[in-house]
């Protein structure tokens, strides 16, 4: 064997023998990463989670200053605060309101918003670009701002203390950024599909509720689920548009424990538990195509 091929042999076999060096390096700092990212998301889930079992927590103290000395509740924790919000308030009609109004917000903004969003996505009619911005402008009022006129609007209408007054109220916060969003969805896809339908003789509408809306459920559940949350957890809009208190929603009615001397805070926090119930419901119903809606609109338009 010649000096030549020893030479070549070791700088053949050197890297190889370096390699699992660099490779056992890499190793380490991938399970360090995996590590690290695991214990940071732990802490996160845990510091999410953790106003939540407070709240549970606070819930099941019988007295109502007992979140002042939270200590003393492991000693007496009770279910009777459940009880009495679910046998001696008006729980269950604030629950029907709620669920009135969200609903309704969720279906007629949803559907208001999907033709908007697709009629801009795929038709270019004078202004289309100026209509969206304008979308995109009714959102900086602050809700202070649109109360008078909104109400006035309303007292004309005579929609003042009905449901659908406050749907259509609910509607014109939901609408606009629905709009946006499933505008840059429905960017997402293909403009053959349009033309597809159109050769197989469907109306444009007939390709947007046969083709176009069952790709589009990623986006359209995540604009529900916006229109729902944005319905069910007000405040300011319901207690000025609601006048008859059995047509209260769960947000004003839970207003009902505090007086200007008092706060009834056990029963406050078991209410609001039991709010928390259908908001989770439903988003469990829509869990699935939440993470595509939100990604995928984004990578057009």
């Amino acid at each position: 064997m010649t000096t030549s091929t020893v030479e070549s042999s070791a700088a053949v076999t050197g890297p190889v023998a370096a390699g699992p060096r660099k490779n056992r390096g890499r190793g380490r700092r991938g399970l360090l990463g995996a590590l690290a990212s695991h214990a940071l998301l732990t802490v996160a889930g845990l510091i999410a989670l953790f106003p939540i079992a407070w709240l549970v927590f606070l819930s099941l103290g019988p007295d109502k200053d007992d979140y002042l000395h939270p200590g003393r509740i492991w000693s007496k924790m009770t279910f009777d605060n459940y009880a009495f919000v679910l046998q001696n308030t008006n729980f269950f009609d604030w629950l029907k309101s709620s669920l009135i109004v969200s609903l309704g917000t969720t279906v007629i903004g949803v559907l208001i918003a999907a033709t908007t969003g697709y009629a801009v996505s795929r038709m270019r009619f004078p202004g289309y670009r100026k209509f969206m911005w304008v979308l995109l402008v009714t959102q900086m009022f602050p809700i202070a701002v649109l109360i008078v006129p909104m109400y006035q609007i309303l007292s004309e209408l005579q929609l003042i203390d009905t449901y659908f007054g406050l749907i259509l109220v609910y509607c014109s916060t939901a609408v606009p950024y629905c709009a946006w969003l499933l505008k840059g969805y429905f960017d997402t896809i293909p403009f053959e599909i349009d033309e597809a339908g159109r050769v197989d003789g469907l109306t444009p509408f007939g390709t947007f509720a046969r083709l176009i809306l069952p790709l589009a459920k990623p986006g359209l559940a995540v604009a529900a689920f916006y229109s729902f949350i944005t319905a069910f957890g007000e405040v300011a809009f319901a207690t000025t548009f609601l006048l008859d208190d059995q047509k209260y929603t769960l947000a004003v009615g839970l207003q009902s424990f505090v007086s200007e001397h008092d706060a009834q805070r056990n029963l406050m926090a078991a209410t609001a538990v039991l709010i928390a119930i259908p908001v989770s419901a439903f988003f469990y119903l829509v869990q699935k195509n939440l993470v595509t809606g939100l990604t995928a609109g984004g990578t057009k338009g």
